[in-house]
């Protein structure tokens, strides 16, 4: 994947960064970690500009977090909630408690969308949540692109830094996304668990 990245922005030059970091937000499987790297290494070879690849790499990231901003603004927080009252049980989940997820978003929405463009393995996801909560758009694509801004210069500067070996990035990323969404999944389990044992201690 390394080797069609590189060629791809070889052959594209900035707009291959921009088209490559949308796809990456779409498509998670193709991580920002390879994409920015290998564009700061081709900024230590002179090929490009370090600030435009930042600047590209963030507009792409932005624009990458639309359309799935847009299907948690058409599926809505009252088609979920119908859902959960309808299916949920199986989830021990029901509309009330994602009613209380859309006020915790409401109130920690700026700063998990802002935080959360810089953790791998989650960071495509919060678009859905944010459309869901109807975050409004202006605000939504002002921290995103903060977020993301932050993101890509770190990744690219990295790549910069390394020069040929930009690519050892990605390993050093890998654990932690790992162990965030560990965490995440661990979490999800706790509350299911503790929702389970109200359950039955109320009935």
């Amino acid at each position: 994947m390394a080797e069609w990245v590189q060629n791809l922005m070889d052959s594209m030059g900035y707009l291959g960064i921009l088209l490559l970091m949308v796809i990456e937000n779409v498509f998670p499987p193709i991580p920002s970690e390879l994409i920015m790297p290998s564009a700061g290494f081709a900024a230590s070879r002179g090929d490009m500009n370090l600030a435009l690849v930042v600047l590209m790499g963030t507009l792409g990231s932005v624009l990458g977090t639309l359309p799935l901003y847009y299907l948690g603004r058409a599926f809505g927080e009252e088609r979920l909630v119908a859902w959960a009252d309808k299916y949920g049980k199986w989830l021990t989940l029901s509309g009330k408690d994602i009613r209380k997820a859309d006020d915790w978003f409401d109130r920690h929405g700026t700063k998990a969308v802002l935080f959360g463009r810089m953790v791998p393995g989650i960071r495509s996801l919060l678009s859905l949540p944010a459309g869901m909560s109807e975050m409004p758009l202006p605000k939504f694509l002002i921290y995103s692109a903060i977020g993301s801004a932050m993101w890509a210069s770190v990744l690219a500067g990295a790549g910069y830094m390394l020069g040929e070996n930009y690519d050892k990035v990605e390993h050093y990323v890998a654990p932690v996304s790992k162990i965030v969404l560990g965490v995440l999944i661990v979490a999800a389990a706790v509350w299911f668990m503790r929702r389970k044992r109200s359950q039955s201690a109320g009935s």
